[in-house]
């Protein structure tokens, strides 16, 4: 009984280091900015717009938490990302289905983009990595038929997902469910096994395969409430082909690091809303100092991989996934 509270207290003291280790950081990085530029930079009502953009990848990166933590990788969240909102939008426009429309459309696209990456991959046997850049190619191309050439704008009266509280409620209930099947269903302690030894887990009778596409739908899904929130907050979404996608891919990988990085800690899914918020600070602090793109690029690129470096360990003879 005794070792169960000291197991108990010592659960709880991480989690209290790793909130204080988070808190830290948004308060270093909003100084940092504030001191520099303070009158352009971090006033409550920023803060607030700062906080509601990182909703967006917030979403997108829990789901994608289910796919890193078994150690595999998806370079087509930008292009699902971007056919999941088209099609959505083309269900509530053209089908006048209405938010039903919407919502429905772009998660259950994002699913079944997930489905492909995860059957494409367990088929193949070749690295996740190589699977989706090939496949986001095709999704691309897909989400190009889809939209005709045309850019796909949602009306005004269904962006109640672009602002306060429509975007804060999807979140919650997305993070709500990333949370339950994390800590409170067999998926959870299944993915958790598979990162953790995918040998052993095979040995316990887990069936590998299945939970890694598993993840791949999960993640997808997660990717298709991300789409919703990304359309309803700029109202539009245009098809993009050659790869162009990719660069909706690193703010979600990012957050997805910080989730990564604090599981040790017993709380991945605050670290990686609390993480994406810092990203967004970080990047509304150099638009407000009116630095280039290109330099805005090359910190983030930085960033990550700084963050990867931190975050990931792979062990002599491994093969990435």
């Amino acid at each position: 009984m005794k070792a169960t509270k000291e197991k108990t207290g010592k659960k709880l003291s991480a989690k209290t280091g790793g909130y204080l280790l988070l808190i830290l950081m948004v308060v270093v990085s909003w100084g940092i900015f504030k001191i520099i530029t303070p009158d352009n930079f971090g006033s409550p009502k920023n803060m607030l717009s700062y906080f509601e953009a990182s909703l967006l990848a917030a979403v997108g990166a829990v789901g994608f938490y289910f796919v890193m933590v078994m150690g595999m990788f998806d370079f087509s969240i930008g292009a699902n990302i971007m056919l999941s909102a088209i099609v959505g939008c083309v269900f509530a426009t053209k089908f006048n289905l209405g938010y039903v429309g919407l919502v429905v459309g772009a998660i259950v696209t994002g699913a079944l983009v997930g489905l492909i990456n995860g059957s494409f991959y367990v088929k193949l046997r070749i690295p996740s990595m190589i699977v989706t850049t090939g496949l986001a190619l095709i999704y691309e191309s897909v989400a190009n038929y889809i939209a005709g050439g045309v850019e796909q704008t949602l009306p005004s009266n269904l962006r109640a997902f672009g602002q306060m509280p429509g975007n804060l409620i999807l979140a919650v209930i997305a993070f709500a469910i990333a949370y339950l099947l994390l800590n409170y269903t067999k998926i959870g302690t299944y993915t958790y096994a598979i990162g953790s030894n995918e040998f052993v887990a095979k040995n316990m009778g887990i069936k590998v395969n299945k939970y890694k596409i598993l993840a791949f739908v999960i993640s997808g899904a997660f990717l298709g409430v991300m789409a919703v929130l990304t359309i309803s907050y700029g109202s539009s979404m245009v098809a993009v082909t050659g790869m162009a996608s990719m660069s909706r891919n690193f703010v979600p990988t990012m957050g997805c690091f910080f989730g990564l990085a604090f599981k040790k800690y017993g709380m991945p899914i605050p670290a990686i809303i609390i993480g994406e918020f810092v990203i967004n600070i970080i990047f509304f602090g150099f638009i407000a100092l009116g630095a280039p793109t290109a330099i805005q690029d090359v910190i983030t690129g930085f960033a990550l991989l700084i963050i990867v470096m931190l975050t990931t360990k792979v062990a002599k003879g491994e093969i990435v996934k």
